[in-house]
């Protein structure tokens, strides 16, 4: 992918808020989280859902949650409302947790969403693993 026509990033770190986020070389993104607080998760929700405004092609991102021993239920909840917007069937997401109960909110998330043809998601115990599933051919289900 040409760096033209890479989307631009509008995240902003600020004071506080427990997670990353890096442009990935093919396009996507990789977010790490080391907290799912209540500031965090709605910076997050805002950053999400404005970028899904625009979402115009397959994406593959990946969210390192490894640093994460629970996911809140607001958490899940606001992954949840942005995982069913229509927007999310563009993108290929790879999850990577080692910690049980982050794996189950995960599986939580990926059965309360409600979008039709909704976003791919595959849980990983290691980068590599994400990784090379993340690298497979895209492709649109019809």
């Amino acid at each position: 992918m040409l760096n033209k026509d890479i989307k631009p990033l509008k995240w902003k770190s600020e004071p506080g808020i427990g997670y990353s986020v890096v442009r990935r070389p093919d396009g996507g993104m990789n977010f790490t989280f080391t907290d799912t607080s209540h500031e965090t998760m709605e910076h997050w929700r805002v950053f999400s859902l404005e970028h899904l405004l625009d979402s115009d092609r397959l994406t593959r991102n990946l969210y390192d949650l490894r640093q994460l021993d629970h996911i809140s239920e607001e958490a899940i909840g606001y992954a949840v409302e942005v995982n069913s917007d229509p927007s999310v069937r563009n993108i290929r997401l790879a999850v990577v947790a080692t910690n049980e109960k982050v794996v189950e909110a995960m599986r939580k998330i990926g059965a309360l969403a409600t979008s039709p043809g909704g976003v791919e998601l595959a849980l990983f115990a290691s980068i590599d693993e994400a990784e090379a599933w993340l690298n497979r051919p895209l492709t649109i289900v019809v």
